[in-house]
């Protein structure tokens, strides 16, 4: 990706400004355009700003001056530092406060239009299907190359991985379940390097480096895709007192200064990616951590959300994001802004996906209707498989797939199964010792529909 320019800072551009001869001019310029932080609503950096139009009478360097200016009140400090040991900050700005209110409606508290995943008999399964697609596009984000159908067809049926980027997947679902497990504790290096560790194990070129911060004799730089140096993350010496540094930020309840709890679970990720403390799998980790944040803060819409497949629909806006804070003046806004738009669009495609879900089992409940005996008998698991049968003529389910899928008991994925069999709606058989259960080329037919949508 092309590097963003980076900006004169500040105090250098109004020395320039205020040195020439017509300097009162330019000031009472500004002032007469009221300059605010956002122009167009967008917190644009200059790299964007030099290619549009100034407001009439302005140069761009005068327009970048004015909107730095309009800024600075609104900057809050982070107890972050660079590699070089300058501060991070944010600015509070309205395109900010308006996703966040959005997250904190529908994150947080009670959803109107999502009962499905509150009702207890249908949220494990929807978790579990969060699950599975955080941790296959997670790991595609860091190159993995296993479809989706044969990644989720290892999970449920807790298959053992094939080759590397199987492995990746596999650890990606065992770290988001870590996550659930450490949620309630706080956050220590201990916790971040467990994290790692089950994210990378088997899958690194120095198997010892799973779980540990890089040595002094292991240097990392980030290149883009085209061998571009994107970051030069601090050196190894200061990992530990880095790290460190994150986790008290990540436990702080203080309000001094107050915090988003949705911004310091964004901030958790973008310490983690910035200080790179590991050989690899530093962007899976930091992604995790983020989660972590947001469910300890309270935030439990979002154990179903995936933030990886809305990034791996825009890579470049992230990196963007990432090169647009370490090039002005370490603002973090435009990386909170960014992961902000990524939270609230990941939720408002789980609200699409689980209106979908919801109509298609209702349809299919009204399909079963009309067959005696069948349509009280069913549970919402056995619904939802039935659905998918219909829509997928001669799939297989085994017991253990079943259960991985709905996070139920063998015997309750078994006696769920064997009824559908003794309804007609499955077709029983063996694959070597275990059963296998078939869905019947014309299910469709048996339960009274000729075509499928």
């Amino acid at each position: 990706m092309k590097l963003p320019v980076a900006p004169t800072d500040l105090a250098t551009l109004l020395e320039r400004l205020l040195a020439h001869e017509t300097s009162n001019e330019t000031i009472l310029r500004l002032l007469l355009h009221g300059l605010g932080p956002t122009p167009g609503g967008k917190y644009r950096h200059w790299d964007i700003l030099r290619h549009l139009t100034p407001p009439s009478g302005l140069s761009h360097e005068e327009w970048w001056a004015g909107i730095k200016v309009a800024r600075r009140p609104l900057y809050k400090p982070l107890p972050m530092v660079d590699r070089d040991g300058n501060p991070f900050k944010f600015a509070v700005v309205d395109p900010g406060l308006k996703m966040l209110h959005e997250i904190d409606q529908q994150a947080s508290g009670a959803i109107g239009e999502t009962e499905h995943v509150t009702d207890p008999g249908t949220r494990e399964r929807d978790l579990i299907h969060s699950l599975f697609e955080e941790a296959i596009t997670s790991s595609q984000l860091e190159g993995a190359s296993t479809t989706r159908a044969v990644a989720k067809e290892m999970l449920k049926r807790d298959r053992a991985p094939r080759d590397r980027s199987e492995q990746m997947i596999y650890n990606n679902y065992q770290a988001m379940q870590f996550i659930r497990r450490v949620t309630k504790e706080r956050l220590t290096p201990s916790i971040v390097c467990e994290l790692h560790r089950t994210l990378t194990e088997g899958t690194l070129d120095d198997p010892s480096a799973a779980g540990r911060f890089r040595r002094p004799d292991e240097p990392i730089t980030v290149y883009d895709d085209a061998g571009q140096v994107l970051h030069h993350p601090p050196s190894a010496d200061q990992l530990k007192g880095r790290i460190d540094r994150l986790c008290t930020f990540a436990n702080d309840a203080s309000d001094q200064p107050f915090i988003h709890p949705v911004v310091r679970a964004i901030m958790l990720h973008f310490g983690l990616a910035y200080d790179h403390p590991f050989v690899d799998g530093n962007g899976r980790t930091a992604r995790a951590l983020f989660y972590w944040g947001m469910a300890s803060r309270g935030y439990w819409l979002s154990e179903y959300l995936s933030i990886s497949s809305v990034i791996k629909a825009a890579p470049s806006k992230y990196n963007r994001a990432f090169l647009y804070t370490e090039t002005d003046e370490n603002d973090a806004t435009y990386f909170i802004l960014n992961q902000l738009s990524v939270i609230v669009r990941a939720i408002r495609e789980l609200h699409r996906y689980l209106q979908r879900k919801t109509a298609s089992l209702r349809a299919t409940r009204r399909l079963l209707q009309d067959l005696p005996g069948v349509e009280p008998a069913v549970n919402h698991r056995q619904l939802a498989l039935i659905h998918h049968a219909i829509e997928h003529p001669g799939f297989l389910y085994t017991i253990t797939s079943h259960r991985r899928s709905h996070g139920i008991s063998y015997q309750t994925a078994r006696t769920d199964l064997l009824m559908l069999v003794k309804l007609l709606l499955l077709d029983q058989s063996k694959r070597g010792r275990a059963f296998v259960f078939r869905a019947p080329s014309d299910l469709a037919e048996r339960v009274g529909r000729t075509s499928t949508t």
